[in-house]
């Protein structure tokens, strides 16, 4: 992993937290951590932003001998290597936490499309940056793709934000025009370059009327990359 590239290194940091990696990269990020701060702001700004976005848990109070038996059983428990060592494991309870607060994130998605009555989305991507800022929710359907802003957005004067995809091995991004920011945006699914796992998509500050060049050209605000649901 090319941990130097900014734009990697955000997104990198958002698929950790979602925990949709594989567990050697997983490992190579918790090791990354504890010596690149940038990578731990990142990482922290993820779980941050997501958990602004996930359904609250209900609480749930214990049954009134539950820590008891979890005494008991730890006391119980070998302290060498086996099967049975898997309470203590890192990687058991941190796979389950992250697969529990996927399943609250793609919950969330799909209980607002319920509700609302609409299409549901066959891709999502969670635009984020590691500084403070919005972040932003793309839903794609067989028919639209719509970008949600999912806070306030202050554009200094004459500037504009542009919405771009870039699939796998694509040799440019591809423009997908001018969002609002205090509200969805929607455009045809006509206009994309095509639609697949891992596909980037980001958000950039423009000029007025859009890049000049049909790229790229301003800071990035927010990037992700598609899952399928």
């Amino acid at each position: 992993m090319n941990f130097r590239d900014e734009d990697e290194l955000v997104d990198v940091a958002g698929q950790y937290v979602l925990g949709v990696l594989p567990t050697n990269e997983m490992d190579e990020i918790e090791r990354e951590i504890s010596r690149n701060h940038n990578l731990a702001s990142a990482v922290g700004f993820w779980r941050d932003k997501l958990l602004d976005i996930a359904p609250p848990s209900p609480s749930v109070a214990p049954a009134a001998d539950t820590w008891r038996r979890i005494e008991r059983e730890i006391r119980r428990a070998p302290h060498g290597r086996g099967a049975s060592n898997w309470w203590n494991s890192l990687h058991f309870w941190r796979f389950t936490g992250m697969a529990g607060f996927l399943a609250t994130l793609l919950l969330s998605i799909y209980l607002t499309f319920t509700v609302q009555g609409r299409v549901e989305p066959t891709y999502v991507a969670v635009l984020q940056s590691p500084k403070p800022g919005t972040s932003w929710l793309v839903e794609v359907t067989a028919q639209v793709v719509r970008l949600r802003p999912l806070g306030p957005v202050a554009l200094p004067a004459g500037k504009t934000v542009q919405f771009w995809t870039k699939p796998e091995g694509a040799a440019a991004p591809t423009s997908l025009g001018l969002v609002a920011t205090d509200r969805p945006t929607v455009v045809t699914t006509e206009k994309l370059p095509g639609m697949e796992v891992n596909q980037l998509f980001e958000v950039t500050l423009e000029p007025e009327y859009g890049s000049p060049t049909g790229r790229p050209t301003g800071p990035i605000l927010a990037v992700g990359k598609a899952i399928r649901l």
